[in-house]
């Protein structure tokens, strides 16, 4: 396949995964008992991933169209998370447990508002390795809200559940949104870590294209 076919499917593959999550909120497959953590949708966020993860190690042509991607556009699209703002807000209206909403909110409106930044000034060779930390800090304030999300009940039995999160339009944020952005964070670190390849190699730098 050609990167243009696989951006094809990639995008078919993402609308269908949309269309899916939603599809189940309706059918209120996520809900549950609020005295339960919420596990269907802790596997939800990580099933995208496992996928993507096993494309990757085992095709090299899509492992060589997701190279081919703008880390500039893809860095870009992480300043969506400015909305986790709407945690901290649920969090004072006291649906949903500090535990959870405070680290995954602040953390979001952290890595939102950087973005921009990140993508003009740090995607490209010679501030690679500013680049690859801040992808991973945007991976571990991802990986931290799920982990507080689905074990906050059990932290507090008593407190505040997270089940806001299992309904509409809330239920998205976990089953769509957060395993694309973590995606998106791995292929940004994959591309990093080719610029240090082929500066050693010395390659001329590869002007960022942009297949979708």
């Amino acid at each position: 396949m050609t990167n243009a076919q696989y951006g094809k499917l990639t995008v078919s593959l993402i609308v269908a995964w949309f269309m899916f999550c939603l599809l189940a909120s309706g059918m209120k497959i996520f809900s549950l008992n609020p005295s339960r953590p919420p596990i269907l949708l802790g596997l939800a966020a990580l099933t995208p991933i496992i996928v993507f993860a096993v494309w990757s190690a085992a095709s090299e042509r899509f492992r060589q169209f997701t190279q081919s991607l703008n880390p500039r556009l893809l860095t870009m699209v992480q300043s969506w998370r400015i909305a986790g703002y709407v945690f901290l807000v649920l969090y004072q209206y006291r649906i949903l447990p500090g535990a959870f909403a405070l680290p995954a909110g602040w953390g979001d409106v952290a890595i939102g508002l950087t973005a921009p930044l990140v993508a003009m000034t740090l995607a490209k060779p010679e501030h690679n390795k500013s680049f690859i930390l801040w992808q991973v800090l945007g991976i571990s304030d991802l990986v931290i809200a799920v982990a507080m999300g689905t074990t906050s009940r059990l932290i507090s039995p008593h407190g505040i559940a997270t089940s806001a999160m299992t309904a509409l339009p809330l239920s998205l944020i976990p089953t769509f949104a957060v395993p694309l952005f973590m995606i998106l964070h791995f292929i940004c670190i994959a591309q990093a870590r080719q610029w240090t390849v082929r500066a050693h190699s010395h390659f001329a730098e590869p002007a960022p294209s942009s297949a979708l």
